[in-house]
């Protein structure tokens, strides 16, 4: 089976900056279900072993969409790396679920995608955006998260949140690139507008899609108890552990393999199953 991909494919968000997409595909005539993968917090699309987990998905039988949000801090120019760190700072929960849902509306129009078929794959904080999407938006009828966060409330507490007010700006260390990382207070700010909107356990419950949770005993940047706490919530919901897995499944940047990481092909083999039980036959 030949395989389709169409790297860099620009999207323009008349809201925000304009970014890029890859969409993998088999050769042929039929509409396929799309499937769009997510990144999470200091992700990107070509990181690690994602472009590998994006052809595993096509070869089996799945339109699948790989894409860098606006403001994650690569550039059309630059997609591999954090060149806008600016961009970076001024990102928020607003622009993410802007940039998700021009995305969607993107790649639906494309001749070999089925419309009536949309699952989204969030890892780690792009679960919790994949979530409130998937609340908001009645065309995506499959959620699947990966290590995914059970809130995005995540920010400094208490005298640290004050100094980031005064501030106006907090920085994290990138602990590959060495970078230090701006968060700026309009972050926050964009949260506090819109709380009720970015609440995941209310998303999470009200979700209609079919929902399958995933996650790492051996996750080290989000706790186990976040999966299980999205399968409280909506106990509609698949619970999938896997053990000794960490929060990127095995894959690390760079991945010079030529093979997928046992973790992230278990991840994948599932995801596969489930959408073709739950979506493709139904």
């Amino acid at each position: 089976m030949k395989l389709i991909k169409n790297s860099n494919v620009k999207i323009v968000n008349q809201e925000n900056k304009n970014f890029l997409a890859d969409a993998y595909y088999p050769e042929t005539k039929e509409k396929l279900p799309l499937v769009i993968f997510v990144h999470g917090y200091k992700g990107y699309k070509d990181w690690g072993a994602w472009s590998l987990m994006a052809e595993k998905f096509a070869e089996a039988g799945f339109f699948f969409v790989t894409f860098n949000f606006s403001h994650n801090g690569t550039t059309v120019e630059d997609p591999h790396n954090f060149a806008d760190l600016e961009a970076f700072g001024n990102n928020n929960y607003s622009k993410e679920l802007s940039d998700l849902g021009v995305v969607i509306d993107h790649f639906v129009k494309h001749p070999n995608v089925d419309d009536q078929k949309i699952i989204l794959i969030g890892h780690s904080r792009g679960g919790g955006i994949s979530i409130i999407k998937t609340f908001e938006d009645e065309r995506i009828n499959g959620l699947i998260t990966l290590a995914s966060v059970d809130t995005l409330e995540r920010f400094p507490k208490d005298e640290a949140l004050e100094n980031w007010k005064t501030k106006g700006v907090y920085y994290v260390l990138n602990g590959r690139t060495k970078q230090e990382m701006p968060h700026y207070y309009q972050f926050y700010e964009d949260f506090q507008k819109d709380e009720h909107r970015f609440d995941v356990e209310r998303a999470t419950e009200m979700a209609k899609a079919h929902v399958l949770v995933i996650h790492g005993t051996n996750d080290e940047s989000v706790s186990v108890k976040n999966a299980e706490h999205l399968h409280i919530l909506n106990p509609n919901s698949e619970l999938f552990l896997i053990e000794n897995a960490n929060h990127t499944f095995g894959s690390k940047e760079p991945w010079e393999e030529n093979n997928l990481p046992k973790e992230l092909n278990t991840v994948i083999e599932k995801c596969i199953q489930f959408i073709n039980d739950k979506i493709v036959n139904e």
